[in-house]
């Protein structure tokens, strides 16, 4: 579980500001600002970006800038086609992840992310919160209940954070990557970050649904896959972009970064 951090110094790529001197980001943030830059620039160096293109103290990238990036990383990304070989070994492996039905009881605590928030401090509540449900994960199951009742920005914080039985499609998609496709019940051992905030979340039960023949689900299988080969490839790419770079007030050590979640 990560904890947030506020910086006092400006971080910067090869000089080159990515945020105002007051401002307060995540290292998550930082590091996504991070590599968004290291792409802007790659596409400057590659002529797809005219020199002109600047930064933006809020991280915001021009249009010239989000195309430049796109074409820059249609040329550099290897994405060969996986085969049916990788996708039936895949399937296999996966079995769970593509069953039709799946269904999960979940009950959480929302921490939401509105305009003004002190982002950092909601962090710190949230992370508080999950640390004390998590001490008390199967012990004391009322719990989670009575700090939803008391922290959660949702409605459904009244009934002590209970959502009811979910199906993918009832869920926020970065939710749905944390839950479904698992066997795990109990309290998530992080937090859960969505569209509308911070969550603490407990899977109080699951149905895992039917099996689908690889024939069934195999488009799926190949843009899984898909996905996995481009992951790698930019994770590859943005540590060599990182490695020639004068980073300063950032770590792009981490495993992931938001671009590639």
């Amino acid at each position: 579980m990560s904890s947030a951090h506020e910086f006092s110094a400006i971080a910067r790529v090869n000089g080159v500001p990515l945020h105002a001197a007051a401002a307060a980001l995540t290292p998550e943030e930082l590091r996504q600002r991070a590599c968004t830059e290291l792409l802007r620039q790659a596409a400057q160096a590659a002529g797809l970006l005219e020199a002109s293109d600047q930064a933006t103290p809020d991280g915001v990238l021009s249009e010239a800038a989000a195309n430049a990036i796109e074409a820059l990383l249609e040329q550099r990304l290897k994405m060969p086609e996986p085969s049916e070989e990788e996708g039936r070994r895949h399937h296999a492996a996966q079995a769970r992840v593509y069953c039709s039905g799946e269904r999960v009881r979940l009950r959480h605590i929302l921490f939401a992310v509105t305009p003004g928030v002190n982002v950092v401090a909601l962090r710190q509540r949230a992370e508080a919160a999950l640390l004390e449900v998590r001490g008390h994960d199967g012990t004391a199951l009322g719990r989670f209940a009575e700090a939803a009742r008391s922290l959660s920005n949702c409605p459904s914080g009244a009934v002590g954070g209970e959502l009811g039985w979910l199906s993918v499609a009832d869920c926020a998609p970065e939710l749905a990557r944390e839950v479904f496709g698992r066997s795990e019940v109990g309290v998530l051992p992080h937090l859960v970050h969505t569209r509308f905030g911070l969550h603490v979340v407990e899977v109080l039960e699951r149905d895992p649904g039917k099996p689908q023949a690889y024939e069934a689900v195999r488009p799926a299988v190949l843009m899984a896959l898909c996905r996995q080969t481009y992951v790698t490839s930019l994770r590859h790419y943005l540590s060599v972009l990182a490695a020639a770079a004068t980073l300063e007030g950032v770590d792009l050590r981490a495993a992931d970064t938001p671009l590639l979640q």
